[in-house]
């Protein structure tokens, strides 16, 4: 079982940056790959980015590939998505989620535990 929880989100100006942090408890959390994912009112939930459980292996969404960047410290059970040259587009609630699968996933079918969501503005 793991427990997910976001934090960081908050409301930024256009072009600026923010990180966003998912704190895990469980003790499998080191051994999960893990995921962004976003959702925008009126919209349906989209894929952001993934890392592998050692952190060596990176997905990213064409929409936020270059700008955005996931990372993850197994040893404080925590990942990271630090997000620069924000734009209005990127207004959501981000959730982190995690899977047991093998392979990195952009697919969120394939996540079995999810935090609550933060939410993030950007304004311009």
């Amino acid at each position: 079982q793991v427990q997910l929880v976001e934090s960081g989100g908050g409301l930024v100006q256009a072009g600026g940056s923010l990180k966003l942090s998912c704190a895990a408890s469980g003790r499998t959390f080191s051994s999960r790959n893990m995921g962004w994912f976003r959702q925008a009112p009126g919209k349906e939930r989209e894929f952001v980015a993934a890392i592998n459980w050692i952190g060596a292996r990176t997905l990213y969404a064409d929409s936020v590939k270059g700008r955005f960047t996931i990372s993850r410290d197994n040893g404080k059970n925590t990942m990271s998505l630090q997000m620069n040259s924000r734009k209005p587009k990127d207004t959501a609630v981000y959730y982190c989620a995690a899977r047991a699968g093998l392979e990195i996933s952009d697919d969120q079918r394939e996540y079995d535990y999810w935090g609550p969501g933060a939410q993030v503005t950007v304004s311009s």
